[in-house]
């Protein structure tokens, strides 16, 4: 891993892409920013976090070897491996709500943002950007949030989370790397958010809808089963899960 250390960035995704815009990076190169101003996560939200108290980390990875239509099971290797750096840290109740926030205690903990470097059609590399809830306790009007030390009542070494994330996520991408993508999914779906249970959703008209989540395709598509038994699969842009 070759870390770079800021203080204050816009963006770490931002700093990074533009870093390997500007020169050959080696794999495993991370940005991790001790303040964060325009951190950014999935369609335009934005990431809020108190300085020096949790994690804001993109990761540089040549993906050269995996197919563009494949790119989804790159949510998939970072999510577990979020959770898996958690789950290590005996965080309880961890689960991944689709597509790629962790929760805690059913409270978001972590986001990802995951930009990848397209060209002919095939992909190159991936800034691997998230944002993990680590030692802040209070979160001004985010009610659904949570930290590592609101979970768990216990102060962590923001550099040893870090280590862990990167050690679990080089564990995934080598599953990846051999073809496992079986095993990949058969993983991230055991960790997804209210799987199997009767749930509410919200489709883009604002309407709501009551179904079962089964799992994901192999593209990103969050299969829910709907009345009549009819599986179904939706978008990031076509669904929201409401409880």
């Amino acid at each position: 891993m070759h870390l770079i250390k800021l203080n204050a960035i816009d963006s770490t995704n931002s700093y990074l892409r533009q870093l390997s815009n500007d020169k050959q990076l080696i794999d495993y190169t991370v940005v991790v920013a001790t303040s964060q101003f325009k951190g950014r996560g999935q369609m335009g939200t934005t990431w809020q976090s108190q300085s020096g108290k949790n994690l804001m980390a993109s990761v540089f990875i040549d993906v050269s070897f995996l197919d563009t239509e494949k790119a989804f099971y790159l949510s998939m290797v970072t999510s577990l491996a979020i959770s898996s750096t958690l789950k290590e840290m005996q965080i309880r109740n961890v689960k991944v709500k689709w597509p790629n926030d962790i929760l805690a205690d059913q409270l978001k903990i972590s986001g990802v943002l995951i930009e990848n470097v397209i060209k002919n059609n095939k992909l190159q590399a991936s800034i691997i950007g998230f944002g993990l809830n680590v030692n802040q306790l209070n979160f001004d009007n985010l009610p659904s949030a949570t930290s590592m030390h609101r979970v768990s009542g216990r102060v962590f070494n923001l550099d040893e989370i870090l280590a862990a994330v990167i050690r679990h996520l080089k564990i995934y991408i080598e599953l990846l790397k051999t073809g496992n993508f079986k095993q990949i999914k058969t993983l991230y779906e055991i960790e997804l958010f209210r799987k199997n249970k009767p749930s509410t959703f919200q489709n883009a008209k604002g309407l709501m809808f009551a179904g079962i989540i089964k799992g994901v395709s192999t593209s990103g598509h969050l299969q829910i089963m709907i009345e009549d038994d009819i599986l179904k699969e939706f978008d990031l842009k076509e669904v929201t899960l409401r409880y």
